[in-house]
């Protein structure tokens, strides 16, 4: 059979980095790990190619080649997800559909001939069975968890590696915590699920083999779920990986606790770990303890960054806003939470409810759910719930946010505040000749022609006297910070205000207050 892997696209967003790409000659940030892991698990007399559309274009004579195709998404790749269903469709193309968008509402696709849901460990060998005996069903799902001793070594090599900024491996599935707003522990459970290292050397080898010598991406939501195992099995076995090959960086997920484990983080600055992403949401403990997020309270939320940081991890942060117990100041509060703590990458949202968490159910019965599907994108200004808040009171407090946030002057603020603690420095990365570029063009777009180029300098100037060993972080910084502010004029400020308020009133509201 020819099999066709489809990932659909990412709208431009937060996340997608797209206005940062061109400056390194990348299309996308990471490949679509799910769909190069199942494809593992195929025949092998079956014939497969990847279209990745977040770097290059489905073709006509790509779905003329196919016998089926095998689609994968995210909530946020929704809208490309449904227009490429009906391109299959129209070509009468067999759909086999599977991944976090389609396990968490099934109903909504009625073009997919067949759901294969939940993991693919458990539910895809039925499917391929029952699909070689000639009678597949058409939904198979499962309320078990996969062992991931199961879990194969992705096919890297449908990829063009070129194509990415990083590569990503899976270590664990699961979440011990009880974030009720957080989809993971409805996919994956609370258990935490780990492989071993064996298995994680065996993929990272696969890439080296490759040729990969780039970042890779420990897509865990908390990697350090279970500190026992990954301190005596993972984290050694990667210290001595990396003493046997060039200098690969990782980074990952992980909850606040991490500050509270230095051992933990000694060990993870020595395999190679430079930078982490961790969900913070609030510094008010009254929306903590609505959400469900314990593990955040009773913490000085801004030491436990800084400790993490002083020992040599950059931190990542996502925030929320549009709890039911915000306060009218909740912009200010975030803007000082986020200018103190010196994280860069401040990822802010309103709250959204995604079916399947204890969030969703809790305001269905209340009736406070606008519409039952969501967008996914964090940063895009929009939501499913009726807060209690009023609607545009938090929409000019969200926007406050992201215009203070990304605004040359506190963003370039808070690279300084990051740099002055973070110690050790990053390791260092083999140079290429697309640095050059970067280096060239984030020097003439936001050093010569930009009319806040005197921040930009100060900032360099000040990284080459001050800490000269984070200059090229200075650079990736101020590239990043370039794309969040295109984010945010092109979408936010307008989209926001255009497409997303139901009344001319509320449009001309809004406007006046972006």
């Amino acid at each position: 059979m020819n099999v066709l892997l489809l990932y659909p696209e990412f709208p431009d967003t937060f996340w997608s980095y797209k206005h940062a790409l061109k400056f390194v000659d990348k299309r996308a940030v990471l490949p679509p790990l799910g769909l190069v892991t199942i494809a593992s698990m195929f025949p092998k007399d079956w014939s497969a190619r990847l279209i990745d559309m977040n770097v290059e274009t489905l073709d006509h004579t790509d779905l003329d080649w196919a016998e089926a195709v095998f689609i994968s998404a995210m909530i946020v790749q929704r809208p490309s997800a449904v227009e490429v269903m009906a391109r299959c469709r129209a070509k009468g193309v067999r759909i086999i559909a599977g991944g976090p968008l389609f396990t968490e509402s099934p109903e909504s696709f009625p073009d997919a001939d067949h759901l294969v849901l939940n993991e693919a460990e458990l539910t895809l060998p039925y499917f391929l069975d029952d699909l070689k005996q000639g009678n597949p069903k058409r939904i198979y799902k499962s309320a078990l968890f996969a062992t991931m001793s199961q879990s194969p070594v992705p096919r890297w090599e449908l990829l063009n590696l070129n194509h990415y900024v990083g590569m990503s491996v899976q270590y664990s599935r699961g979440c011990p915590f009880q974030c009720d707003f957080c989809n993971v522990t409805s996919l994956l459970g609370h258990r935490v699920r780990t492989k071993s290292s064996s298995q994680i050397i065996a993929e990272l080898d696969a890439l080296y083999d490759l040729g990969w010598r780039d970042e890779i991406f420990f897509v865990d939501d908390n990697f350090i779920g279970n500190k026992k195992i990954l301190k005596q099995d993972l984290l050694p076995a990667l210290i001595r990986w990396r003493k046997k090959k060039e200098c690969i960086n990782f980074y990952t997920e992980a909850s606040i606790n991490l500050a509270d484990d230095p051992e933990l983080m000694a060990l993870m600055i020595e395999a190679g770990f430079v930078r982490v992403f961790i969900g913070i949401e609030t510094p008010q403990i009254e929306n903590l303890v609505e959400c469900g997020k314990m593990q955040n309270k009773h913490r000085n939320l801004i030491n436990d960054v800084k400790k993490i940081q002083c020992a040599g991890l950059e931190v990542q942060a996502g925030f929320i806003v549009g709890f039911d117990n915000e306060k009218e100041d909740f912009s200010q509060k975030q803007i000082e939470f986020i200018q103190k703590s010196g994280i860069i990458t401040a990822m802010v949202g309103i709250l959204q409810a995604i079916p399947g968490t204890r969030l969703y159910d809790r305001l269905k019965k209340e009736g406070r759910i606008m519409k039952d599907d969501c967008s996914g994108d964090n940063g895009d200004g929009s939501t499913n719930i009726i807060p209690k808040m009023d609607i545009n009171d938090l929409r000019k407090g969200y926007n406050h946010i992201l215009q203070s946030i990304y605004s040359h002057d506190l963003f370039y603020k808070r690279i300084k505040i990051l740099f002055r603690q973070l110690n050790p420095p990053p390791k260092k990365r083999k140079f290429q000749l697309v640095h050059l570029k970067a280096c060239f063009l984030s020097v003439y777009l936001f050093g010569v022609i930009s009319p806040y180029r005197w921040k930009y300098w100060n900032l360099m100037l000040w990284t080459l006297f001050n800490r000269p060993g984070l200059l090229r972080e200075a650079l990736t910084h101020s590239i990043c910070g370039y794309h969040f502010r295109q984010i945010y004029n092109n979408y936010i400020k307008e989209s926001n205000a255009s497409k997303r308020t139901p009344t001319r009133a509320q449009k001309a509201t809004e406007t006046s207050a972006s």
